[in-house]
């Protein structure tokens, strides 16, 4: 039976206008459905009955995009905006475009959000340059990177930072321009992110009094995972190498990790090319993005610089020589670590002695190293005629790409990561727990860089093992094995073998139990025990890490 719908103005002028021979049936139909039609009305207008202000500039489809110069590109954006810069390190980074931004001053363009993976070094380039003068108020990265004067903004009061993981930040800006709103991730699960405690504002005493957003979180075949909503922007600024006059881009090797997927989640893109070409000089097979996305194209007048310009020994790798303690120490670990690279996997090294780990894969044992910002099939360190500001590792360092090597984007490479398409990732830690928990990003009280992607490196332990690299105690010559984390975690239950300079450990992630399996030369039980601050079983028959 049909409702009766409630009294309006327009049932009482359906009601007044009713033909005389409509029968009682036909004539609350007609009612029902023009009330749903009223209903389904009034709830579209309320969904744009508050708009979003718009601080995008007015984009002209009929004009050129071809625009003279940053300086008349960005001579219309406003304060307040959202703006995504892309690149990772200094590589990539649309410096052109910054230093027409900064040209602008803080009376001009001010009260900037700023979205990009790491900020940049000061006076050298990056966002560094326009948080020096105060026309961002607050950054959403994934890494603060060695820039102290942005460190003492951040911990005066005088700039607000979210710390975000970097496979999430792709993901949001990606889902932020396919239409998507919101998604659940496995990243960060069971750590300060989800629960909202990671500061993002602190007074000038630096005592933090601002902190994240707790995070919904939801379980799908029985495990948890944290919902994260999609990052748009108003503006993107991006650096390609040839740009055609449709605004079709050509990135080159790692300088696409952010790029296009930022161009696609803004309202207003502007690209600055180091080469201009007519239309149809690039062929369909060379796009990375296409021109629907770019809106405004200027020439790339600013330099590249090269972060971390880190060589190799054409003569050969420098291992047999006289080195110190340390780094004896340091090698055993690499060495053992890469017994964990078979024959055809697929890897990915966190910065320091994982890294170190590849030197010492046997010759004829090909792995492919992934590096996530964008790189798969990561050669050494270049010499010094290979350098290329294009090609670096997620440590900003120069390396090479080897035969079938290729490069993508940020969201690509984080869905290889935590789709578990890598077979093993190696990290370095703070602690590790018996239950195989890891702490590797944060120490409360000093001041933190960020996450990096290593809350997303950790995210899929069932699909990638994930290897700890690591010395057996600290500097200040505590345990690095510990019962339980007291920082803060990067990833919980997440590690299944850990490699020091004394010993090598199998963790029952389940059971919360440690196993010792190999001994280093001149080590006994006793002294891993003496330095372990976890319970441990050691196996019958101990096996030798050299």
């Amino acid at each position: 039976m049909i409702p009766r719908p409630s009294p309006s103005r327009l049932l009482l002028c359906t009601l007044r206008t009713r033909p005389q021979r409509t029968s009682i049936a036909q004539w609350r139909s007609a009612i029902y459905i023009q009330t749903n039609e009223l209903s389904s009305h009034l709830k579209q207008r309320r969904l744009y009955s508050a708009p979003v202000p718009k601080k995008a500039p007015k984009i002209d489809r009929s004009k050129s995009k071809l625009f003279k110069s940053a300086d008349e590109a960005v001579a219309d954006l406003q304060s307040g905006s959202t703006i995504l810069s892309a690149g990772f390190g200094l590589s990539g980074v649309a410096d052109t475009l910054i230093n027409a931004i900064k040209r602008r001053g803080k009376q001009s363009l001010h009260s900037l959000t700023a979205v990009s993976n790491n900020a940049g070094i000061e006076d050298v380039g990056g966002l560094a340059l326009i948080t020096k003068t105060g026309q961002v108020d607050r950054l959403i990265i994934s890494f603060l990177g060695n820039n102290k004067a942005l460190e003492k903004q951040f911990l005066t009061g005088n700039i607000t930072i979210e710390l975000c993981p970097q496979g999430t930040l792709a993901e949001r800006i990606r889902c932020g321009g396919a239409g998507v709103p919101a998604f659940y991730t496995p990243t960060a699960v069971d750590t300060l992110l989800e629960e909202g405690k990671i500061p993002t504002k602190f007074n000038s005493d630096g005592k933090a009094i601002g902190f994240g957003t707790p995070r919904e979180t939801r379980v799908f075949n029985g495990r948890k995972y944290l919902m994260e909503t999609a990052l748009t922007g108003d503006v993107a600024i991006l650096r390609a190498w040839k740009v055609d006059e449709a605004g079709n881009c050509c990135f080159r090797y790692a300088t696409k990790a952010f790029g296009p997927i930022m161009a696609k989640a803004a309202r207003l893109t502007i690209v600055e090319a180091e080469n201009i070409v007519p239309i149809g000089d690039l062929g369909p097979n060379e796009i990375d993005l296409p021109g629907i996305f770019v809106d405004r194209i200027v020439p790339a007048t600013a330099e590249k610089h090269v972060e971390i310009k880190k060589l190799r020994d054409p003569a050969g790798s420098g291992k047999g020589k006289n080195i110190s303690e340390a780094a004896a120490r340091r090698e055993r670990i690499a060495r053992r670590a890469a017994k964990e690279l078979k024959h055809g996997y697929y890897v990915n090294l966190g910065v320091g002695i994982p890294t170190s780990a590849a030197e010492y894969v046997p010759e004829g044992t090909k792995v492919w190293l992934q590096s996530e910002n964008g790189l798969l099939g990561m050669g050494p360190h270049p010499t010094e005629g290979e350098v290329d500001p294009d090609i670096i590792n997620a440590g900003k360092e120069t390396v090479t790409i080897l035969p079938g090597g290729s490069t993508f984007d940020s969201a690509e490479s984080f869905g290889m990561i935590r789709g578990g398409h890598v077979d093993v990732s190696i990290l370095g830690a703070l602690q590790v727990s018996a239950a195989g928990d890891l702490a590797n990003y944060m120490v409360p009280g000093k001041v933190f860089k960020g996450m990096g992607g290593a809350m997303d490196l950790v995210g899929n332990p069932d699909a990638t093992k994930v290897v700890v690299a690591t010395e057996h105690v600290a500097r200040d010559g505590s345990p690095k094995i510990v019962q339980d984390c007291s920082l803060p975690l990067t990833g919980a239950k997440c590690v299944s073998t850990i490699i020091t300079d004394m010993c090598v450990f199998e963790v029952d992630r389940e059971m919360g139990e440690l196993w010792l399996t190999e001994l280093a030369d001149g080590v006994s039980v006793e002294d891993v025990r003496e330095k372990t601050g976890a319970k441990f079983t050691a196996l019958s028959r101990l096996g030798s890490m050299d």
